[in-house]
């Protein structure tokens, strides 16, 4: 990745773990746990949900963290359900900033705008759409301690179960092996292009 498209791709990093996890600290609070907003979580502020490591990381590897939201699950009147919405509020979040950016470039796509500016505004877009369709695929992989294993074990009853930790655990080690090895790249790379190209072409 060049310098121009590592600039072009900062706004979209930055907006996808932003809202990401603004959408898991508000979610929590509509639904009973005040911990995120204790914490000062329910902001869209990149300042309050970017990791400089992580941030750093998906731009050298392809694959990064924000700071995680922290929920207490006793404050919610249903933990199981609950738990799994606070997960899925995440990517589902990172899917409807994508649709929006969509939305933009088609917009921006009948507007009079000089050549060198949209060509750039839309490249930002896109890069924006594409790494949002991506955290939706990568943060819905039932792997701990991604979204996906929050909503993949809670729907099966699991999290309660004793060898849930020793999953979670093991999990945390699975991650990165997988990243390293560029094995999860092969799992998520058509999930991704299918759900981008077939979004791209609702518009366009």
């Amino acid at each position: 990745m060049d310098v121009r498209e590592t600039l072009l791709l900062i706004p979209g990093i930055m907006i996808g773990f932003s809202f990401h996890e603004y959408a898991h600290a508000q979610v929590a609070v509509w639904l009973g746990d005040d911990t995120p907003k204790l914490e000062g979580r329910l902001s869209l502020s990149p300042h309050v949900h970017i990791d400089p490591f992580g941030f750093l990381f998906i731009l050298w590897a392809g694959f990064g963290w924000a700071k995680p939201v922290m929920i207490n699950e006793n404050n919610f009147k249903n933990p199981r359900r609950d738990d799994i919405l606070v997960s899925l509020a995440g990517p589902v979040m990172n899917l409807i900033i994508a649709l929006f950016f969509l939305i933009l470039m088609k917009i921006c796509y009948n507007l009079p705008i000089p050549n060198n500016l949209y060509t750039t505004i839309m490249d930002v877009f896109d890069y924006t759409v594409w790494i949002n369709v991506v955290l939706f695929v990568f943060n819905l992989l039932p792997i701990p301690p991604l979204d996906g294993s929050h909503i993949f074990f809670g729907i099966l009853g699991l999290k309660e179960k004793p060898f849930y930790y020793e999953i979670y655990t093991k999990g945390r080690i699975i991650l990165p092996l997988l990243i390293i090895t560029n094995l999860i790249d092969k799992i998520i790379s058509p999930p991704i292009l299918n759900i981008y190209h077939n979004l791209v072409s609702i518009f366009f």
